[in-house]
């Protein structure tokens, strides 16, 4: 029997993973990829009496494959936080789902542990943005000065590590990056002492600092929009560009666009951070579209349909 990890690579679902293979040791066949590459049931191929851990994507994206491994005798045990539609109902599935704005996957995966592994949700949740949740699962934890500016670094990182299109993108491979944070155990000895972040925080810096001389293309009443050039790093750094983005300009909504292999854009969607609602519902109304409530996305918007998606976040966010 096989035991699959199936998890985003960004740093929500590299750090729920951590949390629980860090407090249940397990052999396992690793499934990820870049953050955009959601649809990783497609790629498990489990059979009768074999299981499954389902980390950050969305149950939704994945019904399909999902019911295909149940009806094969795998079972199937999932945490996440993105819009998953109605829940299958079966005795070999066990979900741990909560779509609510101030929640993401890191955070499910503590309470499920009862804080075991506490300072990878914190990591997890500053990945996500969720600044103010990040601060108050650390205040249980005896961390010393700099100590929580550490983690916040680190969760950016992670984001934007795999934020890319492609795995190519990426620093490090999520899968490899994995079993490093594993082998260290604690993130601040990964931030202290480890090479592979000192390569993606150089990166990461290099990147962000290329993106903040980029100037909007549309400055609407309640959003921003930013269409960044066609390159890799762009496609990196539009998650923690849109965090800083998101933090400054708390009452607007923002969207950063970037080409896809095809042509087409991507699209990243934030909420306002004063009321992080209303992002998957306007990414559903696109072909390819989903996500959560304060922070969504379109993993391919026609050039032609750009006009149409600025109406919409307009009207979306006045």
């Amino acid at each position: 029997m096989t035991h699959f990890d199936v998890f985003n690579g960004d740093a929500d679902g590299l750090c729920s993973l951590l949390q629980l293979r860090l407090a249940h040791p397990r052999t396992s066949v690793l499934v990820t990829g870049p953050k955009r590459d959601i649809h990783l049931l497609d790629r498990v191929p489990a059979a009768s009496g074999d299981s499954l851990t389902v980390l950050d994507i969305s149950l939704e994206v994945n019904r399909a494959a999902l019911l295909r491994l149940l009806e094969s005798g795998a079972s199937v045990e999932y945490f996440d936080h993105h819009y998953a539609g109605e829940l299958p109902r079966h005795d070999r599935l066990v979900t741990h789902i909560d779509t609510s704005p101030g929640v993401c996957t890191g955070i499910l995966v503590d309470h499920y542990l009862a804080g075991r592994q506490r300072i990878w949700a914190v990591v997890a949740a500053f990945g996500d943005n969720l600044v103010d949740a990040a601060c108050e699962l650390a205040q249980s934890l005896p961390l010393t000065g700099g100590a929580l500016a550490a983690l916040q670094e680190l969760g950016d990182c992670l984001t934007y590590n795999t934020y890319g299109d492609r795995i190519e993108d990426a620093i490090v491979r999520p899968d490899e990056l994995f079993r490093i944070l594993l082998r260290d155990g604690d993130p601040l000895r990964f931030v202290g002492a480890d090479a592979a972040y000192c390569a993606i925080d150089e990166a990461r810096r290099r990147d962000l600092d290329l993106a903040r001389q980029i100037l909007p293309t549309h400055v609407l009443r309640g959003a921003i929009v930013y269409v960044l050039p066609d390159a890799p790093w762009t496609r990196r750094v539009r998650g923690i560009f849109g965090n800083e983005i998101a933090n400054g300009q708390r009452q607007l909504a923002h969207a950063v666009l970037t080409t896809c292999d095809s042509g087409d854009l991507a699209v990243s969607l934030r909420a306002p951070r004063a009321h992080p609602t209303g992002a998957d519902a306007l990414c559903r109304q696109f072909p390819t579209g989903g996500g959560r409530e304060a922070a969504a996305g379109i993993d391919r918007l026609p050039r032609e349909r750009l006009p149409e998606f600025v109406a919409r976040l307009a009207a979306a966010y006045p």
